[in-house]
């Protein structure tokens, strides 16, 4: 595991291979699975579980709630969003469950709703806003993001 110096890692959860780069902040109960690549400018809360061989590019931040399974790639940029209602001050009980299954790639500046499941092998276009379930292998994009196209699932 390689943790760059200007970064703030408080898991002790963190697989083998992981990278995590400057300017990066883990907290203290995320789980990342092994050989991952966890660019500059990320944060990682507390309820998240990265799985392996995960790409999460500069500028994401994954916020309580969010699972993200094998052999995903986040692309720079991507909102996660866990709270459908948010007010300063004022938090669920629990906060929305968001699953990216595995295999699964999201395109730069896309914004993920809460409580979405994008399905393995599914492709989010860049700039795509979610607000609902991806169906497996499927292709979306837009605002909001439509299926345009299905593609066979090339994951391990």
């Amino acid at each position: 595991m390689k943790i760059h110096p200007l970064s703030d890692v408080a898991s002790n959860n963190i697989g083998e291979g992981t990278s995590i780069w400057q300017f990066s902040v883990v907290l203290k109960g995320a789980t990342i699975g092994k050989n991952c690549n966890i660019c500059a400018h990320t944060l990682i809360e507390n309820d998240v579980t990265i799985g392996e061989r995960v790409t999460v590019k500069s500028g994401v931040y994954i916020w309580d709630g969010i699972t993200i399974q094998d052999d995903v790639f986040i692309g720079p940029c991507v909102a996660f969003t866990n709270d459908k209602k948010p007010r300063s001050k004022h938090y669920p009980e629990s906060f929305l469950k968001t699953v990216i299954e595995k295999g699964a790639s999201i395109g730069a500046n896309a914004t993920i709703l809460p409580g979405i499941t994008i399905g393995e092998g599914a492709m989010v276009g860049a700039g795509a806003v979610v607000t609902k379930n991806v169906p497996k292998n499927a292709v979306v994009v837009g605002n909001p993001a439509r299926v345009i196209n299905t593609i066979e699932n090339k994951t391990k």
